[in-house]
C-alpha cells in the first residue's frame, strides 16, 4: 500500500513474505552509516526503501546490492551526484541462469558469503579453499563469481579504511587471483582459437580482468590476457605479432570524453576487430554506436554470447 506522497508502506503480512532489513542492519552489512543512507534516498533518490506500518525504513536485498553498487562507483572516483545516471544507464536485464538455479534466492548466496567472510577474517586459507570448492560444486561459474565471490571481494575493498580490513581484502584478493588464473589457464590449454583481453589502463583491478577472461572463455574459444599497465599505444604491435581473432578491451570505469575517439583510432589501426567489455562498455555504448567497435556489456553469460555473435558476424556495432 502507498500513502498520498507515493511512499511505499508494507503491512505486517507483507513483511513476512519478503526478507527486509532495518537501516542499522543495512549499515552493518555495507559499512554506510544511516545518515548517509538517508541522504542518498532524500537528496539523490539512489535507493527507495519501503516503510513498515510504524514508518521505519526497511530495505530489501536488492536495496543492499544497490548500496554496494553505489559504493563501488564512488570507490572508482565517481561523484555521488552522478551515480544515479550511471546506474540507470548501466542496468540491463540479466541473462537467466540454468533452470536448476533460477529459484535460488540471494539469501542462500548470502549464507555462503557469511561462511567465506568467517574464513577470511580468520585468515584460514585451508577453510577458504574448501568453501571455494563447495561453492563451485553447487553453482555455475558465472553465478559463483558474479553473485557470490565478487560482491564479497568488492565489499571488503570498499571497507579497507577500517582497521584490519586491508589485510582481509589482500588475503582474499591474493587467494582469488591465484585460483582464477589457474582456472583460466586450464580453460585455454587445448583451444587453438583465441581472443586477446587487455585492460584499459587505470580502469580495473587485476582480479576483475582475470574474472572477465574466465567468463568470456568457452570450450571453443580461449582468452589470452595482457598484464595490468599494458599501453594502448602498443596494442597494434602486439596484435600484429600474435594475430588474435579479436582484441577485447576491459573497463569498469565511466569512459572519459576522449575514450571513444581513442578507441576508434585504435580500431582503424588494428588488423583484427576491437571489442569493449565491462561496466564501461555499457556506459560507452551510445558514444560508440555506428563505430566498428562492439560493446559486450558487463554480465558474464551476456558477454560471452555477444562475443560469439560478434565473431560470427551476427552482432551489430
Amino acid at each position: 500500500m502507498h500513502d498520498l506522497s507515493g511512499t511505499s508502506f508494507l503491512t505486517s503480512d507483507a513483511l513476512k513474505q519478503e526478507e527486509l532489513f532495518p537501516i542499522r542492519e543495512v549499515s552493518r552489512l555495507t559499512g554506510v552509516n544511516p545518515v548517509t543512507l538517508r541522504a542518498w534516498e532524500r537528496r539523490y533518490g539512489l535507493i527507495q526503501p519501503t516503510r513498515a506500518d510504524s514508518g521505519h525504513r526497511l530495505y530489501s536485498q536488492s536495496d543492499v546490492e544497490a548500496v554496494r553498487s553505489i559504493l563501488a562507483w564512488i570507490e572508482r572516483g565517481v561523484a555521488v551526484s552522478k551515480v544515479g545516471k550511471i546506474l540507470a544507464k548501466s542496468s540491463s536485464p540479466k541473462v537467466a541462469v540454468s533452470p536448476l538455479y533460477e529459484n535460488v534466492s540471494s539469501g542462500e548466496w548470502g549464507e555462503w558469503q557469511t561462511q567465506l567472510r568467517r574464513a577470511i577474517s580468520a585468515f584460514d586459507e585451508g577453510r577458504l579453499d574448501r568453501l571455494y570448492g563447495q561453492v563451485f560444486s553447487s553453482y555455475p561459474l558465472n553465478v559463483v563469481f558474479q553473485d557470490i565471490l565478487m560482491p564479497l571481494w568488492q565489499e571488503l575493498l570498499i571497507r579497507q579504511e577500517e582497521f584490519g580490513q586491508t589485510s582481509e581484502w589482500l588475503f582474499f584478493d591474493t587467494f582469488l587471483r591465484a585460483r582464477t588464473l589457474q582456472r583460466l589457464q586450464i580453460s585455454r590449454a587445448e583451444v587453438d582459437e583465441f581472443v586477446l583481453l587487455a585492460p584499459i589502463p587505470g580502469h580495473c583491478r587485476e582480479l576483475e580482468l582475470l574474472v572477465a577472461g574466465l567468463l568470456l572463455s568457452s570450450p571453443d574459444l580461449a582468452v589470452n590476457l595482457l598484464g595490468m599497465g599494458q599501453p594502448l599505444s602498443e596494442l597494434t604491435l602486439v596484435c600484429e605479432k600474435i594475430q588474435p581473432l579479436a582484441l577485447v578491451l576491459f573497463s569498469n570505469h565511466p569512459p572519459s570524453e576522449d575514450l571513444p575517439r581513442q578507441l576508434t583510432r585504435l580500431a582503424l589501426a588494428l588488423e583484427c576487430p576491437l571489442v569493449l567489455a565491462g561496466d564501461g562498455s555499457d556506459l560507452a555504448e551510445d558514444s560508440l554506436s555506428g563505430s566498428p567497435i562492439a560493446c559486450l556489456g558487463n554480465e558474464g553469460r551476456l558477454m560471452q554470447r555477444r562475443l560469439q555473435q560478434f565473431l560470427a558476424g551476427h552482432l551489430d556495432t
